[in-house]
């Protein structure tokens, strides 16, 4: 890769200097042969500047993009070696050839970088708003610019390491199905999302679960509506599959809220015997103290006028009988003290649990940057964002889930919500051993 890559930066570089060239060896005729050769190798490359190729339309596209910024960089640096040289030569060169060869090389340079630059900007899934909306803000800054030419670059890279090597993990375990359960995935969303088919509340989550062997169905619950409301839309959930599929069980696996709301269902709605285990992922078992808090604080007319357009609106997007303010009361810890009391564990169903937490309120954007604030303020201690990582444990604890890195894991990050790569913590990986394990106990 490395020779093919310095065979390219050469045959570039030369180009770039062929003014140059053809100044100091006027009377070769091969060299207007070899500058037409030159030009087309490097519109070819611009095509398709990698001699390896992702499996991914996407994949190569970006990490092409990387390529043609890095021989942009290359070749430019390359440039300058050269004109340092000739000024420090004791053979002149007339000023105007110097002047029409480097304007002919910053063209050329220029654009293998703007091309390189819009595969990336277009086709990275990991780059995100706010650098692409820097890039288009403050790209004639100096300084800056370079500043998002290597966020850019190392963001590609990155993205394209993380893809392939996800991509031979795969395919080393495919025979495997380490996820291929005894009894079918149930994946229960939290509050204030639905299961729709064109944006999936688990990101990436689901498809390599299934990739690994797993099979996966969603509850359709309520997006908010009281724990009760939601324990029986979930019942007839599980009956449907078990009725469907023959599979007598389920594995339950639930986030935030939906883990009360499962709860609930296997406790208080006999659905104990077709639940095979229930997992939680940063669910409040003991409430959210903070929500009661700002309950009282806001006018009950407020409260009543946010959830009339809540429940409107998501009326609009599918939900039967949404009840925001029935939703948000129960995450409260008095709520939550009065259903723990009611919603006893039961032997023979597996309760196991685990959580995450942030680093600061830099670890995730609004509004779980505000609510990781607020949760420090009323004393909550270490949390996810919305969730105290004290109130997440129930039945058998997995522990609190934190990366390496300084940004932590949000709340949103455990469902892989917004489809971001953290470094030192693989999402779809956590869930297959997840999954894996349930394997592993026969479940």
């Amino acid at each position: 890769m490395f020779l093919k890559r310095g065979i390219s930066y050469l045959l570039i570089a030369i180009l770039f200097n062929i003014v140059l060239f053809l100044h100091i060896f006027p009377d070769i005729p091969l060299l207007i042969l070899a500058a037409t050769g030159l030009v087309g190798y490097y519109f070819y490359y611009h095509i398709c500047p990698l001699k390896y190729k992702p499996a991914k339309r996407r994949l190569r596209i970006l990490s092409g993009g990387y390529e043609l910024m890095l021989a942009s960089m290359v070749c430019s640096f390359i440039e300058f070696l050269i004109y340092g040289c000739i000024i420090i030569s004791d053979q002149p060169v007339p000023l105007l050839i110097l002047l029409i060869n480097g304007l002919m090389a910053w063209f050329l340079a220029f654009l293998l970088l703007f091309h390189g630059l819009v595969r990336i900007f277009f086709c990275s899934s990991q780059l995100g708003i706010m650098a692409r909306l820097a890039l288009l803000l403050f790209w004639w800054v100096p300084g800056i610019n370079l500043f998002l030419l290597r966020k850019f670059m190392t963001v590609s890279r990155t993205e394209y390491r993380f893809t392939e090597n996800r991509k031979k993990v795969l395919a080393q375990r495919k025979e495997d199905m380490v996820c291929g359960t005894k009894y079918p995935i149930l994946m229960v969303h939290g509050i204030f999302f639905r299961d729709w088919k064109s944006f999936n509340y688990w990101g990436r989550i689901p498809k390599e679960l299934e990739d690994n062997g797993a099979v996966i169905y969603y509850s359709n619950h309520q997006s908010s509506a009281s724990v009760e409301q939601c324990a029986n839309e979930i019942k007839q959930r599980i009956l449907s599959i078990v009725q469907e599929t023959g599979c007598q069980k389920v594995n339950i696996i639930a986030h935030s809220k939906g883990g009360l709301d499962s709860r609930y269902a296997i406790s208080c709605l006999g659905m104990d015997q077709y639940a095979a285990s229930l997992t939680t992922i940063n669910t409040p078992h003991m409430g959210c103290n903070y929500v009661c808090r700002i309950l009282d604080r806001i006018p009950q007319k407020t409260v009543a006028a946010i959830g009339n357009k809540y429940d409107a609106l998501y009326r609009k997007l599918g939900d039967d009988n949404p009840d925001f303010f029935s939703g948000l009361k129960d995450l409260t810890d008095r709520e939550c003290s009065r259903l723990n009391k009611i919603m006893k564990n039961v032997p023979g169903v597996l309760y196991q649990s685990t959580g995450s937490r942030m680093v600061s309120h830099t670890s995730a954007m609004f509004p779980l940057s505000l609510g990781y604030c607020i949760i420090k303020f009323f004393g909550g201690g270490d949390n996810d964002g919305l969730v105290s990582i004290s109130s997440m444990e129930w039945g058998e604890f997995l522990g609190i889930i934190s990366s390496k890195s300084r940004q932590g894991i949000s709340h949103g990050d455990m469902i892989d919500l917004t489809r971001k790569n953290i470094e030192g913590f693989d999402v779809c990986e956590f869930y297959i051993d997840l999954v894996s394990q349930l394997k592993s106990k026969g479940l």
